[in-house]
């Protein structure tokens, strides 16, 4: 399976989303100074959590819009959307006329533009994928995305204050190209049942819809394992970087004395450097180990990788263990992934996808209120409690997974039955 083997759908979407990451790396992470700077941190942090909780509620009209009206129709709207809000932020950060307000109005469009698109975006890379290919399609998607938000955020991080006028202009043109192969190049991969209903019944039907979402035991237990995993994740730069900056004392690194802060900034780097390099090989590595069997190790030593970095203070220790767990990272998305991909039913697959969008919100609540916990409990105290959660995750996977095999084969049978063309 190579990449030239795939649909032009997801050929189109890994480049697009590769610049568009590229360039939006170089600005959004810094968004929140930029509030800040104008409206004062409280009232930052404010408008920061209205913008989260926008972003989840269109979610979920997302999912059901592109379930009813077709994936292309609704990611064609959000991207033309987007594109207005960048072209506006542009205008609003040039040198002629600035506003703040208007900025942090078309950032609310631009969550609402995601929450549409998500959905739609992950269901046509299902859609028009087998289940042979998914491995490889979400481990160059990983490598892509970790490789534009590492390049994006270095140069943005000297770009953003006194280029932001440019870096919108750039985000721009690129929203615009995204526009056009959305609306030009992507083929529909869904075309739903043409139904005439009210906005009442659309409403009934949404509700509906994800009515049936929560009763499907196998997708829930899978979600809340993705969560209770993808919060060690979170864990870095939330407890883990502040017990690292106040209890880590300053000591020797290779030619350099680093503390606590400096520290957490190097894990990242080791983090994000290994990804890039290890997800390119980690499809050619031959092994003879079931999915399951990589799913479920993979996560077992990602949560005694974040475990360790939540108790020790030791230099060597703390790159070792973010080697060991970085190993597990790129095993365990591709598998997990592919399992996803398996879960939801073809006519409700946008809706399975905007529930789903839901684990990074509820994995940073997680992260969030162990920085809470971490006040009042002891370091080996917290690193107990992280080892719980991941591990909890862990065996919910372990016990799941002879479901999530059979789900997966029901679906290639079917794929089998109906294959899907590359283009």
């Amino acid at each position: 399976m190579r990449f030239k083997d795939f649909h032009k759908n997801i050929k189109i979407r890994i480049v697009e989303t590769f610049m568009s990451r590229f360039i939006g790396s170089m600005i959004f992470p810094f968004m929140s100074i930029y509030l800040a700077v104008h409206f004062g941190a409280k009232v930052a942090g404010l408008l920061l959590l209205i913008n989260v909780f926008v972003g989840i509620g269109i979610n979920f009209l997302g999912g059901y819009f592109a379930d009813q009206f077709g994936r292309k129709r609704i990611m064609l709207m959000a991207e033309s959307l987007r594109f207005l809000a960048f072209f506006t932020m542009m205008v609003c950060n040039s040198p002629w006329f600035e506003s703040a307000t208007v900025t942090f109005a078309m950032m609310t469009v631009n969550s609402i533009c995601w929450g549409l698109a998500g959905p739609a975006n992950q269901a046509m890379m299902i859609d028009v994928s087998t289940p042979p290919q998914r491995k490889l399609m979400y481990s160059i998607t990983y490598w892509a995305n970790n490789l534009s938000i590492a390049i994006g955020g270095i140069i943005g991080a000297f770009l953003f204050k006194d280029y932001l006028f440019e870096l919108f202009l750039a985000l721009s043109v690129a929203s615009a190209v995204t526009a056009l192969l959305v609306a030009f190049f992507i083929d529909e991969s869904y075309s739903p049942i043409d139904l005439d209903m009210t906005p009442t019944q659309h409403v009934g039907k949404l509700i509906s819809n994800y009515r049936t979402v929560l009763h499907d035991r196998l997708f829930v237990l899978f979600t809340i394992a993705g969560v209770l995993i993808l919060s060690m994740e979170f864990q870095l730069t939330n407890y883990i970087g502040i017990r690292l900056s106040e209890e880590m004392p300053s000591q020797p690194f290779l030619y350099w004395e680093i503390n606590g802060v400096q520290t957490m900034g190097i894990l990242r780097s080791e983090n994000t450097i290994m990804v890039v390099i290890l997800m390119l090989f980690i499809t050619k590595i031959p092994h003879n180990f079931k999915d399951r069997t990589v799913l479920v190790w993979s996560c077992f030593f990602f949560s005694i990788g974040y475990a360790a970095l939540a108790y020790s203070n030791n230099v060597f220790i703390l790159f070792v263990m973010m080697g060991i767990l970085t190993i597990g990272e790129v095993f365990r998305v591709p598998v997990e992934q592919s399992y996803m991909a398996a879960i939801p039913p073809d006519d409700a697959r946008s809706s399975y996808m905007a529930f789903n969008g839901l684990k990074f919100n509820l994995s940073m609540l997680i992260a969030s209120s162990t920085v809470t916990l971490g006040a009042i409990f002891s370091s080996s105290v917290m690193a107990g409690i992280i080892l719980a959660i991941g591990l909890t995750g862990t065996v919910i996977l372990k016990v799941i997974s002879p479901e999530l095999d059979k789900r997966r084969n029901d679906v290639e049978l079917r794929q089998k039955l109906r294959p899907v063309k590359a283009v």
